[in-house]
């Protein structure tokens, strides 16, 4: 089964709420809300592969010495199996801006079980929920 590392993080803001982004129309799981982040490429670190996408998909920027290692995620999908490191990110520059066509929505972490989200990510709400 091939392998996938994704690197995801959780933008908090001065309120606590936490960034969700909604999977546009032609993707896999459409719809589904998700942590913002992507693929790791073949020369990237985890945290490298997130300030780029961070970029890409919000227009924003951060630093490696703001993304805080949170947990992880392991989830076997039918045709590959998604390993996902999550980051907490509080300190960011720029306003999130969806590029790519994707909703944001800022969530309180006891309100994220109304978001449908993708199975790997639903293991990821009570740490949050319990950490913020």
């Amino acid at each position: 089964m091939k392998l996938v590392l994704v690197s995801a993080v959780a933008l908090i803001d001065a309120d606590g709420r936490v960034l969700l982004a909604q999977r546009p129309a032609g993707k896999a799981m459409a719809g589904l809300w998700e942590f913002p982040g992507g693929k790791v490429e073949a020369d990237e670190t985890p945290e490298t592969a997130l300030i780029r996408e961070l970029d890409e998909e919000l227009g924003i920027d951060t630093w490696e010495s703001c993304l805080a290692p949170l947990t992880f995620a392991s989830h076997n999908y039918e045709d590959f199996h998604l390993v996902m490191p999550l980051f907490a990110c509080r300190k960011w520059q720029g306003i999130p801006n969806p590029k790519e066509g994707q909703a944001l929505k800022w969530v309180r972490p006891q309100d994220m079980r109304n978001y449908p989200m993708p199975p790997a990510d639903l293991p990821i709400i009570p740490i949050l929920r319990d950490w913020l």
